[in-house]
Parts: structure tokens; C-alpha cells; sequence
């Protein structure tokens, strides 16, 4: 049950009986709440609940169909962002390439709300664009190419951009939605003492992430939403009850259970990513899921795009099941078994207007042809499997993925790639934006299908690592410099060595299958 919680003065934002339906689907229920200033207050909720829906409301993406949102006091309606931005809302969406201008910038992006205004005139003065640019970076401490097309970050890097022109714009009340997805804990460790920051000056500030380690550092209450409905309101100590409350029962506890690794699939030695990066040795086996763990920028994704042929390494060799291997590009990564589900799944793993089923099978339709005719029904056959097997939550195997929540719209990316029976499933990134239950299931799901191939996926978040991995390597300058076994293996530990505030006492030299002895 949750409890009253003591708050101070009059609320800045009150919202009484919102409701927003899409068709038959009723996405808000009469929502209830109120955030005051100078308080960070965790929304909580599994996908699909309702939070997107709230959150656009109240910066001005979307209207209510009924009910009544109160600002200082007074009625408010918005029409768009930006009459939500005059009263001082805004908000950092889950989707950060929505808040990225491609084509633009570095600068430019972190100068967009202000070359937008009638009376803009940066684009006039070159120097003083890139001095308030490096203005605004600073306060978010990044160290950031300022005249490097914004396409070219990574997403993480996207995501500090973003996150860096929201607090340039003074906000009262600020909306962050998974603001930690792509960040590692010490990316998030500083975003977090900004929000402190913001927090004293009087900024309210609403939470939206699935991690509870972020919720516990952060929040002075909880609000939760089920189905769309105000499922209760919690103090900071009662998190633990407020998670339960967002998923209809207690979390269970995770137990880790080892697996044998089997015969190795992929053999790297003196691998170098870049010319100036140390050289590694790497060894990947059958039936183990091993994470790639480092901060941002540290080189992990390059090294999957090295494995998946979407760059070329500056040294060293690569084995396959035994026999040297260069993938020239990722459809002869795919044609080989290298399979790679990228960091960001709005733009590289789903197609727009694409149907579930289609999404799903896309890489493979040739399984499902006879004589240039799709065969429907064993597409349809293997697409059901797949949606059973994983849990997926949907009316049909023909809906857009747009109608599917972030956490079925993952589970369908890892579908996808396991109907392909592949040698090396790459996953960089795989539980961004989905909540604790869909995460749970995604990485039971990696552990249940591990068998007969190897599994590398890329996880910034230590708590993610720890819950699927077998094993854990350290990326540190493009190189693996690391590795820990799961088995005994403590957080601290992990956290100490991501900071880099001890020496790792697990070198690569020192563990199984290391260079001495693979």
C-alpha cells in the first residue's frame, strides 16, 4: 500500500482527470497527480502503461482528450512544445534522434533552440555560435567536437547533447525520459549531480527510468502507472513496493546460474580497432553470453562493427568456427552467422510502417521464397513461433510496429536475429527504454537460447551486465582490457574498475582461454 508523502508548498504543475485514447486503445484513464518544485519525483510504469502518453501531454507533443492540467495555479492548454517550453516544461524524450537535426552540428544542435527564435543571430557569427556552444557543453562537463556533423556521435554522445540543451534552457520543471539509457555509470553518475544542482535551485524535475539503482539515487517519491491508470503514490524508502506495484506483483530475486562455454566460434588476436589502440586477444564460445562492459567512448560498438564488417580493424586476425575470417560488409557478416542488433533501434533495426511479421523475418525472406513468391504461411508459421517463444505482447503478427510497446519492439529485434540460427548473436544495447519485466525476459530469453552459438552483447549499465553475462570484459581505448568472470564477481568490484580507481585484479593474461592459453 503507499503511504501519504509530505510534500512543501503549492504544486507547479497539477493534472486532474487526464484521459487520452488511441482508437480503442485508452493510453490514460483519468490520471491524477501533482509535482511540486525543488523535487524529483520517479514515474514508474512497464511499457505500454501510459508514460509516454503523460509525458507528451505535459510538453506539449500531444493533447488530452479530457481532463485539466494546471500550471502555478492556472489552466493550461498545450498546443505544441513550444507553448509548454514558455511556462519553462521540457522534456528529454526516450527517442533522443527526435530531438537530434540531422545534417547539423555539434554546435548547431546544441544551439537549436536558440537559432529557432526570430531574433537568432548566431548564424551570422561563426566564433560566437561555437563560444556558446562550448558554453553550454561545459555545463554538462563534456568535452565534445564541436564542428563534427552530430551525425557522427555515438548514441550516448547524442544523448549528452540533447540532455545539455535542455538545462541551457533554464527549465522549471524538467521531464527526463530514460535520460541513462546509453550512459555508463559514471556518464550517469555525473547527470545525476546536475539534477541535484537543478533540484536545489527550485527545478522539479520527473523521472522516468526502468533502473532502480538510478530511482534510489534520485527520487524523493514515486508515482506509478498501470494500464494506464494512477496505480499509487510512494515515498523514496518504499521503492521496492512501488516496483511491485508497476508490474501487478514483487520482483523476484535473480539468481545467476552458470553455463559451460563450449567450442569456440570466434578467435581474435592482436586485434587492433584503431592505429593507436592496444592490441587484445579475444576468445568467444558456444553456450556462454559474454557482455562488453566500458565507458562512454571506450570503443565498444566499434568493436562490433569491426566483427559485423561495418569497419575495417587496423591490425590483427579473425577466426570463425577455425578458419580465417574478414567480413567485407554486414551482408557477409549475416551470410556467415554474424548477426548484430544495433544500439539504436528506431533507425537501424526497424523499418518505418513495417509490420511485425515483415520486421521479424526482413533479413531472411529468402527462407520464405519459392520462385520469387512469398510463402505466407510458413512465414507466418515461423513469426508465431517466434512472438510465442518470447513473449511477445500483440493483437496480430501484421501490426505496425509502431502499435508495439519498446520492450516488444525489442523483443522482436532479438527475434529476428534469432530465427537466423547464426554462429555470433551481437547485441549493443539490448534493454535501452525497456522495463524491468521486459528486461528480465529478454535476458532470460538470451540465457534460455544461448545454446550453439556464442552471444556478445554491449552493456554500459553494470546491473544489466551482471543479471546475464557469464562473463565480463572491460573495454577501455578500443581495446578489451579485462575480464571477469561472473561467478563470485561484486559490483563494487566492477564500479571500482569502470572508474578506473584500482587495478584490475582479473588481467586478461591472468583467466581461462586468455591469450596464454585459448
Amino acid at each position: 500500500m503507499s503511504v501519504p508523502v509530505a510534500v512543501a508548498s503549492e504544486p507547479l504543475i497539477a493534472v486532474n482527470e487526464l484521459s487520452k485514447s488511441f482508437a480503442s486503445n485508452r493510453a490514460l484513464d483519468r490520471v491524477s497527480l501533482k509535482i511540486y518544485p525543488a523535487e524529483v519525483v520517479a514515474l514508474l510504469g512497464a511499457n505500454g502503461a501510459g508514460k509516454s502518453t503523460l509525458v507528451k501531454i505535459l510538453a506539449g507533443s500531444q493533447m488530452a482528450d479530457s481532463g485539466e492540467l494546471r500550471v502555478d495555479g492556472q489552466p493550461r492548454q498545450f498546443t505544441s512544445p513550444l507553448s509548454a517550453r514558455r511556462v519553462g516544461i521540457v522534456a528529454v524524450h526516450q527517442q533522443i534522434n527526435d530531438g537530434i537535426a540531422p545534417g547539423l552540428s555539434v554546435a548547431e544542435n546544441l544551439l537549436l533552440d536558440e537559432l529557432c527564435r526570430p531574433d537568432a543571430d548566431f548564424w551570422l557569427n561563426r566564433k560566437r555560435l561555437l563560444e556558446r556552444a562550448a558554453s553550454i557543453a561545459a555545463g554538462l562537463g563534456l568535452s565534445l567536437p564541436l564542428e563534427l556533423p552530430i551525425e557522427h556521435l555515438g548514441q550516448a554522445e547524442r544523448q549528452l547533447v540533447v540532455l545539455a540543451r535542455a538545462f541551457a534552457l533554464q527549465p522549471r520543471l524538467l521531464i527526463l525520459d530514460e535520460p541513462t539509457a546509453a550512459l555508463s555509470d559514471a556518464e550517469a553518475q555525473r547527470l545525476f549531480g546536475l539534477i541535484d544542482t537543478l533540484r536545489n535551485r527550485g527545478v522539479a524535475i520527473l523521472y522516468i527510468s526502468h533502473r532502480l539503482s538510478d530511482l534510489q539515487r534520485l527520487a524523493d517519491r514515486a508515482i506509478v502507472l498501470r494500464d494506464g491508470k494512477l496505480a499509487g503514490e510512494f515515498t523514496a524508502r518504499q521503492l521496492p513496493e512501488a516496483v511491485g506495484a508497476m508490474l501487478g506483483h514483487a520482483l523476484e530475486t535473480h539468481v545467476y546460474t552458470p553455463r559451460a562455454a563450449g567450442r569456440e566460434v570466434l578467435k581474435l588476436r592482436a586485434l587492433q580497432v584503431l592505429l593507436r589502440s592496444q592490441a587484445f586477444d579475444l576468445s568467444l564460445h558456444e553456450n556462454e553470453v559474454v557482455v562488453l562492459t566500458g565507458l562512454l567512448g571506450a570503443g565498444k560498438s566499434e568493436i562490433a562493427e569491426v566483427l559485423f564488417g561495418l569497419r575495417t580493424a587496423a591490425a590483427g586476425s579473425l577466426q570463425l568456427d577455425g578458419v580465417d575470417w574478414q567480413p567485407g560488409s554486414p551482408r557477409q557478416a549475416i551470410r556467415s552467422g554474424v548477426f548484430l542488433a544495433a544500439e539504436d533501434r528506431a533507425s537501424q533495426s526497424l523499418v518505418a510502417d513495417f509490420s511485425l511479421r515483415r520486421t521479424l523475418t526482413l533479413p531472411f525472406l529468402e527462407r520464405f521464397t519459392h520462385y520469387g513468391f512469398i510463402r505466407n504461411r510458413a512465414e507466418a508459421a515461423a513469426v508465431q513461433a517466434q512472438v510465442a517463444a518470447l513473449g511477445i505482447k500483440t493483437t496480430g503478427i501484421d501490426v505496425p510496429m509502431s502499435a508495439l510497446s519498446g520492450g516488444n519492439q525489442q523483443k522482436v529485434v532479438l527475434g529476428r536475429w534469432l530465427l537466423g540460427e547464426g554462429r555470433l548473436l551481437i547485441l549493443d544495447e539490448p534493454f535501452q527504454g525497456v522495463d524491468v519485466r521486459a528486461r528480465r525476459e529478454i535476458g532470460q530469453q538470451l540465457r534460455n537460447s544461448a545454446a550453439g552459438h556464442a552471444t556478445l552483447v554491449i552493456c554500459a549499465d553494470v546491473d544489466e551486465a551482471l543479471e546475464i553475462a557469464d562473463r565480463i570484459l572491460l573495454v577501455r581505448d578500443h581495446a578489451v582490457v579485462a575480464e571477469y568472470p561472473r561467478a563470485g564477481l561484486e559490483r563494487a568490484t566492477l564500479v571500482s574498475a569502470l572508474a578506473g580507481t584500482q587495478v584490475e585484479t582479473n588481467p586478461l593474461q591472468a583467466m581461462p582461454r586468455s591469450r596464454a592459453s585459448a
